[in-house]
């Protein structure tokens, strides 16, 4: 029975693991706190900010994968634009 009950946990749980990223349109706001905060609950710990190519760029790890990611933010409105692994 507890075999049972942690394979359906661990089933159920993989979704999560997947969502675990802010997407392509998600509002993460221009402000550094905002965003950090923003990017945080979304699964993304933010290790700093840059600018590149007219966009915000957040550099993160994916809490889920412990991958390296960049996240692109758009400087007017504060809305993601790219994600890509880190170079």
């Amino acid at each position: 029975m507890k075999l049972k009950l942690l394979t359906i946990l661990a089933l159920t749980s993989m979704p999560m693991a997947a969502l675990a990223m802010p997407a392509v349109g998600d509002m993460v706001g221009t402000d550094p706190t905002a965003a950090t905060a923003a990017l945080e609950k979304a699964g993304c710990t933010v290790s700093e900010f840059e600018a590149e190519d007219g966009k915000i760029e957040a550099k993160c790890t994916d809490t889920a994968t412990n991958e390296a990611m960049e996240v692109y933010i758009d400087p007017a409105s504060g809305l993601v634009t790219d994600i890509k692994a880190a170079d």
